[in-house]
């Protein structure tokens, strides 16, 4: 299952919307097939892997780092092919969050005589479908939170310059998460101060994540390099035709989802997101947008890259957020992962 798990992390950038999923074949105690999904609407894992064991799949076990599917979507059932070859076994890492599958495609094998087992490693296939997870149990993409700081705290001067905070390998490596996510997102003030591509650049990459600008009063130029080439979604708090027919123009897509006050409605939003099957987000913004968003509860994680260096005051902090009095009310997280990147420490810290 371990190396299923490898396998399936071969599809880390592509799968989407679908999830990243590996599979294992093996008889006898011997390894006779494997494969992986690399791209929606192309073979699941479990087609590759029977390919490659051809007869040998016979009397064989099959270990899915996912239940196998149950359902026609744009490949046949995976559980059908598995009881086709003729597999004793069926090992999968955890269930299918899908409602489409949830259980049936291990029923479904059960029934055909088949031996299931559920939970070998879930914790594994967990973390790394956590967006396509989350998509299908709350209806919106995971959010990762990635910003670039000092020792003590500070994203950019009080004049908003803020390149380089961080070493060339902790830039490069942001780019290797800006690939893995399904679409990337900032606010008009980062578009304002930097002009950012938003767009994978220093790893390989097959596609580019959807951009998405948080704009509440559609100030976003046209001539802006988020939105050149297309694949931009902005969303707005105001219904101003002429704007948004400006960057429609440019192959912008526009939506207006006002929360009531004059903002965007940052939940709804994420939750068109999901509908458009976003599994992943990674948030590249500004302090006010960060605050909102935690405020909100929309983040999940931050990613954070601490150089060692102080910046001092007046400079521009992370996230903008309530004066406290008591630390009650703090906002507790877990770190999950902490590294070195160059001469700069990568944090994975995930909100409880």
């Amino acid at each position: 299952m371990a190396h299923a798990l490898r396998l399936a992390a071969q599809g880390l950038n592509t799968t989407a919307p679908n999830p990243r999923v590996g599979c294992v074949v093996v008889r006898d105690g011997k390894l006779v097939g494997e494969g992986w999904h690399a791209k929606a609407g192309e073979p699941h894992a479990e087609v590759h892997a029977l390919r490659a064991a051809g007869d040998l799949a016979r009397g064989a076990t099959a270990y899915v780092t996912l239940e196998p599917c149950s359902h026609f979507g744009r490949t046949p059932p995976c559980a059908d092919a598995l009881i086709a070859a003729g597999v004793v076994r069926v090992v999968a890492a955890m269930a299918d969050p899908n409602p489409l599958v949830a259980g049936q495609g291990m029923a479904k094998l059960a029934s055909a005589g088949i031996e299931t087992a559920v939970g070998l490693l879930a914790t594994e296939a967990r973390e790394l479908n956590l967006g396509f997870v989350s998509r299908m149990t709350r209806g919106r993409p995971w959010v990762r939170l990635k910003a670039a700081i000092s020792l003590d705290g500070r994203t950019a001067l009080n004049n908003g310059v803020s390149q380089w905070i961080t070493g060339p390998e902790a830039r490069s490596d942001g780019h290797a998460w800006r690939a893995r996510s399904c679409a990337l997102l900032t606010g008009i003030g980062t578009v304002r101060d930097d002009d950012p591509q938003l767009t994978v650049r220093a790893v390989a990459t097959t596609r580019q994540p959807l951009r998405v600008v948080v704009d509440g009063w559609l100030e976003l130029r046209p001539t802006a390099r988020v939105v050149e080439g297309g694949n931009t979604l902005v969303f707005t708090a105001v219904d101003d035709a002429e704007r948004a027919a400006a960057l429609r123009a440019q192959g912008a897509d526009v939506i207006c989802l006002p929360d009531g006050t004059g903002k965007v409605d940052l939940p709804g939003m994420f939750g068109e997101l999901g509908r458009r099957g976003v599994n992943e987000v990674l948030v590249e913004a500004g302090a006010r947008l960060n605050g909102a968003l935690i405020r909100t509860g929309c983040v999940d994680e931050l990613l954070l890259y601490q150089a060692p260096i102080l910046i001092g005051d007046p400079a521009r902090g992370l996230a903008v957020l309530p004066e406290l009095t008591d630390l009650t009310g703090r906002r507790e997280l877990e770190i999950v992962d902490s590294r070195r990147i160059g001469c700069d420490m990568r944090l994975l810290a995930r909100f409880k």
